[in-house]
């Protein structure tokens, strides 16, 4: 009867899927709904398979933190799997569930340095956190609510003085005294030192202009001089003039005037003040999220302290009436009776039907996926109904609980194998290409995304062998025909292994299938998909409307502007004429194609030749600007004419005649 009887603030397993695995909440209301159900406010705690792979990883690195300041014992390392489904993450994520989906309790603690991992292995329905998960953020932080228990946090006590031995320690370095209660004043002479202390903090306030504002009345003038600031003060003055009462009323009303005594109270504002309460009903009396969230201008001393002097408060007490009145209208616990309906992923129970989810068409001799048992009264299927795997009963219990396996699988210690192996040795031609000099820091960065680690499947001889006597299970031509369809390569193997004594005594019968020869399949290959020819290179197609009408130079490299000399003969942008017989011709438009970053060619250098620079040097600065604004255009450049000859004249030699001669540049 009390384990089906929760109540707020227990932590509960809640069902929302008959496959999936608990989940674990925190009740902080109950409440009844109109058509008399009772419906659960809880707090949401997150597993480790319900956040991502980084988050993982950062998990991981404090956890090993953990076991290196804790100095915790050795663990096997399915202990370790094990834990890593008893660890939890705190959030402040509330949800409604209905109280009818509860299916019992468990206890999550926090966990700290005195606490051993392995002993939560040995209890059931035990849970630890010590991170708080954001699930809008994505974020893992340290719980600010950490207990600090350990050798470190301990007082040193000094050892006992003897019977009539003397302290040697200096006081005035251990303790500062701020009252002598042997003091040569009597009472009735301090408490009328106290009245003429709050009257002077009644003058002070009228004088101050900011605080006439906040207590434009002199009740409230009176009320906040009367409060424990202004009697600190008096007290302080006291010792400070070793209870001179004369030397402490010349120091209450110094030359400047009186001295005002303001607390944290006085300080804030009205509208600080609302928003302090709103901040403290939605993280309660978390001070660093109140900062944080709500009053980032506030220290955090001073809001540890408004909130000791507003628990003083009329408003306080207010807020108090109204919770406790909203505390008896709604449930302080609740009976939700044992779940006892047949689970729909039983395979086969005694004396019952098949379950659903693919359970009923199950092959025998499989084994549980967890423990690799073979017997259990009960099983269950887990994973895709394609894989037919099963669970056996202790295994779906802590499946459903724990939200994992208690053994490692395979893919798991790969990951594991790969995570521990180091970088490759190799790269993608993804990777050289974005640490090219020449594609942008962007791309790069999208290049690099898009990488994906280069694998081999390689079949064992155990494998090669279960294909060939385990054919009729395999049915290699209908899982050809269905690449999508998963095998369970455990079925496979597991009756092969049955199957492989009484097939070596009759010996394989292999299948010869004759192949043609290299000059056959080529031949065939040919008249089936015969040879087309290469089309003459022409001007390609535009990929701009406004292009199809405009006349076209030859093929520039990259869509570059052609140049034109005076004398019509294009030239392209390295500086080459153009082959002659290529005209431009108009093409249909065609949609402009995006290229994927991953899937571009490798970046191309194009250098200007001789003949190029040269040719540039011919344009003005207007014509340059033209052409920058109408790229479509060819550019004609009308080069200057060539220089005449020039005739040098040489000495006349015995020799020779006297012809001149030619020199031409």
């Amino acid at each position: 009867m009390a384990a089906n009887m929760y109540r707020v603030g227990d932590y509960v397993y809640f069902e929302n899927s008959s496959s999936n695995p608990y989940l674990i909440r925190r009740i902080e209301e109950l409440n009844k709904t109109a058509n008399g159900n009772v419906e659960a406010k809880v707090v949401c705690l997150f597993r480790r398979r319900d956040i991502s792979g980084n988050l993982n990883t950062l998990a991981d690195s404090n956890a090993r933190d953990f076991e290196e300041e804790s100095k915790q014992p050795a663990v096997s390392e399915q202990q370790k799997h094990q834990l890593k489904h008893r660890e939890l993450f705190l959030s402040r994520q509330f949800e409604s569930l209905p109280a009818t989906h509860i299916r019992g309790k468990c206890n999550v603690t926090l966990l700290n340095e005195t606490d051993v991992l392995a002993g939560y292995l040995e209890k059931e329905d035990c849970f630890f956190y010590s991170l708080v998960f954001d699930p809008v953020q994505k974020t893992l932080l340290a719980d600010q609510g950490e207990i600090r228990v350990g050798s470190k946090y301990q007082a040193e006590i000094p050892d006992k003085l003897a019977e009539g031995e003397a302290d040697t320690r200096v006081q005035e370095k251990l303790e500062t005294k701020v009252w002598d209660p042997d003091n040569q004043l009597k009472d009735p002479q301090i408490d009328q030192f106290l009245v003429v202390a709050r009257a002077v903090g009644t003058f002070a306030r009228a004088l101050d202009c900011s605080s006439s504002i906040r207590q434009p009345s002199l009740h409230m003038s009176a009320a906040a001089a009367s409060r424990d600031i202004t009697l600190f003060h008096a007290m302080d003055t006291l010792q400070k003039n070793n209870y001179d009462l004369a030397k402490a009323m010349s120091t209450l009303v110094p030359q400047g005037g009186p001295v005002l005594c303001r607390d944290e109270m006085e300080e804030w504002s009205a509208s600080e003040a609302m928003l302090f309460e709103e901040a403290l009903e939605k993280y309660g009396k978390d001070f660093n999220d109140i900062r944080q969230d709500f009053l980032p201008w506030k220290s955090l001393a001073s809001v540890v302290q408004f909130y000791y002097m507003w628990k003083t408060t009329d408003r306080y007490i207010q807020q108090k009436r109204l919770k406790a009145a909203e505390a008896d209208s709604k449930l302080k616990q609740v009976y939700i009776p044992t779940y006892t309906k047949p689970n729909p992923n039983q395979i086969m129970a005694s004396g019952t039907k098949p379950g659903m989810n693919g359970a009923a068409g199950f092959q025998k001799g499989l084994s549980c996926e967890s423990c690799h048992t073979a017997q259990s009264p009960q099983w269950y299927a887990w994973g895709p109904p394609n894989m037919q795997c099963r669970l056996c009963a202790s295994c779906w219990i802590y499946w459903k609980k724990y939200g994992g396996l208690k053994t490692p699988t395979q893919l798991e210690g790969a990951a594991r194998a790969g995570s521990e192996s180091g970088p490759r040795g190799h790269m993608t031609r993804q990777e050289a290409q974005g640490l090219s000099p020449f594609t942008r820091n962007e791309g790069r960065a999208k290049l690099l995304a898009k990488n994906r680690q280069t694998f081999i499947l390689q079949t064992t001889k155990l494998t090669r062998i279960a294909r060939r006597v385990c054919e009729d299970i395999l049915q290699p031509r209908r899982a050809a025909r269905r690449p999508y369809a998963s095998i369970n390569a455990n079925a496979v193997k597991a009756e092969c292994m049955i199957r492989l004594p009484k097939a070596t005594k009759a010996p394989i019968k292999n299948r010869v299938i004759p192949r043609q020869s290299l000059a056959t399949i080529v031949k065939d290959l040919a008249i089936s998909a015969p040879l087309k020819l290469k089309a003459p290179r022409g001007v390609p197609p535009p990929i701009n409307r406004n292009q199809a009408s405009q006349p076209r130079g030859g093929p520039g490299l990259l869509g570059k502007r052609p140049f034109d000399n005076a004398g019509g003969l294009p030239f392209s942008t390295n500086g080459r004429p153009f082959a002659s017989g290529l005209r431009t011709t108009s093409q249909s438009v065609i949609k402009r194609q995006k290229v994927n970053q991953g899937d571009a060619p490798n970046p191309v250098v194009f250098v200007a030749t001789k003949d190029t620079r040269a040719l540039r040097k011919h344009l003005t600065q207007s014509e340059m600007r033209r052409a920058a604004r109408k790229p479509h255009l060819p550019v004609r450049i009308k080069l200057p004419p060539p220089p005449p000859p020039r005739i040098l004249p040489l000495p006349l030699l015995p020799s020779s005649t006297s012809e001149p001669i030619v020199l031409e540049d």
